[in-house]
């Protein structure tokens, strides 16, 4: 057979390495209903895990014997495993399958659930979350590129990415509230046990509701070199940024984490130019929607995290609430985030996603602009209120930067977007959960107001999502690409 001119010239450029992303792959399996159910149950099941043991601390150092210093690794070991991990988990759930990621990263996750639950050793229960964050960085990036894969571009994709921030939002407040009962009626362990029902049915329907997922191309192949450097990277800048508060800026550990970030990073960033096949491509990198959308999703991992933690200490020391109560002051911020992200879709496609960033995250500086007065006693004040205004903002944010980091990038790419997207909100996260807490504690010491070092938290974080708003009004305005088809 005579092959055309134009023929023989595309199978030339999708030989070259420059180009391998756009080989032709067969059109990826579309969702259906059931199956989004079932993606956004396992989104939900992960994000509740961060917030849910936040509750059960307390009871886990008492019965278990932690060390008051020690027993924050419950929350460090799972953040570093799962930071650390998400954007190679992002790139092999592009090569080697979505599907496949999602359940393995789901029977890893649950099996590590029930060794939490059943640990009598503080070891184990430390091990357990490393591998919990390790199973959870498998199915976070699968699970957003599953959706963005299943859904052309457009009004059908943000709306299920509005469902997926919704989901997302009302996870991580509905973790304060329902540890606040497992803790107080039954035991910690039921926060870990919780998990093993779902996961395990939510494995066992994957491979009927959900279709298989992958760039297909000849040659491709995983850049270990890489994966591991980035892993580091991001695992250590992680642990230097949660243990700052514990360890302090002189801590020789400390800086020799920060040493071994930079010295990784640098590492990735000389191999990835050298491989054929790299982990993080750079005209990924130079996409202008990623880039603005990563920064604010750091932001926004800043200000929701940090809340999270003052807020509830804030109650619970303050205002001298109980666990669940405390739980249940927060709620009307997850019940207000899923309302927005349910939303969300309809209001990108009548004022633009750009508009709805800018929205969104000047909302929320509003919100914690009116959480600056906090009181210092008395009572559950209506000022606390405003925690709903953090919350539209908080879901209405992440559904924006989802739809505009996935726009105008290959189906071949989207797991790693899901990565690096999911990457920079956990970096974000572990800054904020050091840095408000610090800001607190630095505060309360020079005050003789016991609310005022709260006061100082929220405000940075107003400050946090007024950066945001500013990246969004600068950033935003570029028309996105048109997308490109793997």
């Amino acid at each position: 057979m005579i092959l055309s001119k134009e023929r023989i010239r595309t199978a030339r450029l999708a030989s070259h390495p420059a180009h391998r992303s756009t080989w032709p792959a067969p059109e990826p399996p579309r969702l259906h209903g059931m199956a989004l159910a079932l993606i956004l149950t396992a989104a939900f099941m992960v994000v509740l895990d961060f917030s849910i043991v936040n509750v059960a601390l307390p009871s886990i150092e008492t019965q278990l014997g932690f060390a008051a210093d020690a027993v924050q690794w419950i929350i460090t070991a799972y953040a570093i495993a799962f930071g650390g991990l998400l954007i190679l988990g992002g790139r092999a759930a592009d090569l080697f399958g979505r599907r496949r990621m999602f359940i393995a990263g789901l029977l890893v996750f649950t099996a590590a659930s029930l060794a939490g639950g059943l640990a009598h050793d503080p070891i184990l229960l430390v091990a357990s979350r490393l591998v919990q964050g390790a199973g959870a960085a498998l199915v976070a990036p699968a699970a957003l590129s599953l959706i963005t894969t299943g859904f052309p571009q457009g009004p059908q994709r943000n709306r299920a990415l509005g469902l997926y921030g919704a989901t997302a939002s009302v996870g991580f407040v509905a973790g304060q509230v329902l540890g606040g009962v497992l803790v107080q009626f039954t035991s910690w362990r039921a926060v870990f046990l919780v998990n093993v029902p779902v996961g395990l049915l939510a494995a066992a329907l994957a491979p009927w509701l959900l279709g298989e997922s992958r760039q297909r191309r000849p040659g491709a192949r995983l850049d270990y070199t890489g994966a591991l450097l980035v892993t580091v990277a991001v695992a250590a800048a992680v642990f230097a940024v949660s243990q700052l508060g514990v360890l302090g800026w002189t801590s020789p550990v400390l800086l020799g984490a920060v040493a071994l970030a930079v010295v990784a990073t640098a590492g990735f960033v000389a191999v990835e130019r050298h491989h054929p096949d790299p982990l993080v491509r750079a005209d990924l990198l130079r996409m202008p929607g990623l880039r603005k959308a990563s920064t604010m999703n750091l932001l926004l991992g800043l200000w929701n995290a940090g809340e999270m933690i003052v807020l509830s200490l804030y109650l619970q020391q303050v205002l001298h609430d109980s666990a669940l109560m405390t739980g249940l002051a927060i709620a009307p911020q997850g019940i207000v985030g899923f309302t927005a992200g349910l939303f969300g879709a309809r209001l990108a496609s009548r004022v633009g996603v750009r508009r709805v960033l800018v929205l969104t995250s000047a909302v929320a500086s509003a919100g914690f602009l009116v959480l600056t007065r906090l009181p210092a006693g008395g009572g559950y004040s209506p000022l606390l209120a405003a925690v709903m205004l953090v919350g539209f903002g908080t879901a209405g944010t992440a559904f924006g930067t989802m739809v505009t980091a996935s726009q105008g990038v290959a189906d071949g790419d989207q797991g790693l977007v899901g990565g690096v997207i999911n990457t920079s909100r956990q970096i974000g996260a572990a800054i904020g959960a050091a840095l408000l807490p610090a800001i607190a504690g630095a505060v309360d010491r020079g005050a003789h107001t016991a609310a005022s070092g709260d006061r100082a938290a929220m405000l940075a974080g107003a400050v946090a999502a007024a950066l945001a708003c500013a990246v969004a009004l600068r950033g935003m305005a570029h028309t996105p690409p048109r997308p490109r088809h793997s």
